[in-house]
């Protein structure tokens, strides 16, 4: 898009915004102060470095399009392919199976920092930062049950994992100065009905109990609900009564993924609840689709309407924000882009509501006002604003960076075997 073109349609949505009472030059410098934390499991399927096998455990990967990252070089690569095309400051977040094992097998119970110090080195020279999670499946000893598991054995194993998971995010957050969020979920379930729901759920307590004892202050430690996982589709250990009702009573982030919802529940109705009773919120932000199906994050009504509920309690302060999808359908790379573009819109969008004037509208008991703005709002020049942030922060504006992704396929993606 030319210069010119962009620098004018700002110009001109500057001043309508202003109309309302909103600043376009503070939500923009707001949009780039707001870390976004990359998964990096979209860029391999899911697959990790430890066996090299396909996920399991109530996790697929659907597609086969070529160019799935292979080792630990090509997924930076990828990686760095896709924070050149983004503004904004961006994090990493990586799941345990990722480490630098050396072309050695390291078992989930014996895994250390000094696996991801590599990681961290790389991250440092590139001014990200890292977040980090347990990884309870694709393993011999996952099975339908792992830190709920009834077997000491096996529990003590999971047990044992997240216990050095949380000591590897801790050496992170150390290392570069910022706290490391560190997710656990776990894919415990049953695909059909059980007898032994409460049973479950006060094994898989006692093991969080037995986790979080260790006090790690470079670290924080989030817990995430489902609602149901593929091949478990009957129950779930960690539902979000458990998660929610644990994380209360523990002071613990509640990690909110929107695609562990159905598609019609209003996920984002769940923040000013929850944020009266944890202290924060790990956001994972994907896209249902009739199922749990983690499709790549849109710029959607879900999506905005997260980001509207957190800018409105003026508690966006009090979340962290991370994408979590995988497609192998289309170009993974693509995927980074669409989802992590569609998460800026949806900030975006939060800051340049005209919120103090809705508010005064609410408060005077103007609800015709209120949701004649509301809807007028919808059509303001947000577009216009978006194009100028990337414009301002010197990566591709509007689709500009498709052909960007087209040339990688064939430079480097399509050329993988």
């Amino acid at each position: 898009m030319k210069s010119e073109n962009i620098e004018k349609a700002y110009a001109l949505a500057k001043e309508r915004y202003a109309a309302l009472g909103v600043n376009t030059d503070k939500a923009i410098e707001t949009l780039e102060k707001t870390p976004i934390s990359l998964h990096c499991w979209q860029a391999d399927d899911v697959v990790g470095f430890e066996r090299n096998v396909a996920a399991s455990g109530g996790i697929m990967t659907t597609g086969n399009f070529p160019g799935r990252a292979r080792n630990i070089d090509e997924l930076r690569q990828d990686i760095n392919k896709a924070t050149s095309l983004l503004a904004g400051p961006m994090r990493l977040n990586l799941h345990e199976t990722y480490g630098d094992f050396g072309g050695a097998f390291v078992d989930r119970d014996q895994c250390g920092p000094e696996h991801f110090q590599s990681w961290m080195e790389w991250a440092k020279e590139r001014g990200m930062k890292l977040d980090f999670n347990s990884t309870s499946f694709s393993h011999p000893n996952s099975g339908t049950l792992s830190l709920s598991n009834p077997d000491k054995a096996v529990r003590d194993f999971w047990i044992e994992h997240t216990k050095r998971c949380r000591r590897i995010a801790d050496a992170m957050g150390a290392y570069q100065g910022d706290p490391c969020i560190m997710n656990i979920w776990v894919h415990d379930g049953s695909k059909d009905y059980t007898v032994e729901k409460y049973r479950y759920r006060q094994i898989f307590k006692e093991s969080l109990d037995e986790i979080m004892k260790e006090d790690l202050p470079n670290m924080k430690t989030c817990l995430e609900a489902k609602l149901f996982g593929i091949g478990l589709e009957a129950y779930t250990v960690g539902s979000h009564d458990f998660v929610a009702g644990y994380c209360a009573q523990n002071k613990m982030i509640y990690t909110l993924d929107t695609g562990h919802y159905e598609p019609t529940e209003n996920v984002s109705d769940a923040v000013s609840a929850l944020l009266l009773f944890v202290p924060e919120l790990m956001l994972h932000v994907s896209r249902p689709m009739h199922w749990d199906s983690d499709h790549v994050t849109c710029f959607d009504d879900n999506t905005r309407n997260l980001f509207s509920e957190l800018v409105r309690a003026g508690q966006l302060h009090r979340a962290h924000i991370g994408l979590d999808y995988f497609d192998a359908s289309i170009d993974r790379l693509g995927a980074y882009i669409i989802g992590t573009r569609a998460t800026q819109k949806s900030l975006l969008s939060a800051f340049l509501e005209p919120l103090d004037l809705l508010r005064q509208y609410e408060d005077e008991g103007k609800h015709f006002e209120r949701l004649a703005l509301l809807e007028e709002a919808k059509t303001l020049p947000f577009g216009a604003v978006y194009d100028y942030f990337n414009y301002k922060n010197n990566v591709p504006v509007g689709q500009d960076y498709i052909p960007e992704i087209e040339r990688y396929e064939q430079e480097v993606t399509f050329k993988r075997a």
